[in-house]
């Protein structure tokens, strides 16, 4: 019975924890996102206003509207796509903050697949 107890706190404990998320404080601004493809790190740096996402990734830079479907998500569409993949839109989820962090969720738009990632924020 006393271990049930226990078990029982611990249950509603964790339940009560919310993780931060403070998205209002990363929707504009220069930010740096690492990640890494085929064992390389990978760095990209991009600036957000409300409604446009300038990026430079590997000397390149590209351009694209920014829609916000909430103070957490929101949608990525390339400007000037070069092909049928950049065409697609991207469905962005920041699921929580910390610091000068956030850490996101973002997949192509009605993909289940999804992939996470940690931005930090320069300025």
């Amino acid at each position: 019975m006393k271990k049930t107890t226990l078990l029982l706190l611990y249950i509603i404990t964790l339940s009560c924890y919310q993780q931060e998320r403070k998205c209002t404080d990363f929707k504009t601004g220069k930010f740096e996102f690492t990640q890494e493809i085929d064992g390389k790190k990978q760095t990209s740096i991009f600036t957000r206003t409300n409604d446009l996402q300038i990026e430079t990734y590997n000397g390149k830079t590209d351009t694209a509207s920014v829609r916000w479907v909430n103070d957490c998500e929101f949608i990525l569409q390339k400007l000037h796509p070069k092909n049928m993949t950049e065409k697609k839109a991207i469905s962005m989820k920041i699921l929580f903050t910390k610091n000068n962090t956030y850490t996101f969720e973002y997949g192509f738009v009605g993909d289940e697949k999804k992939q996470r990632g940690t931005v930090t924020k320069l300025d």
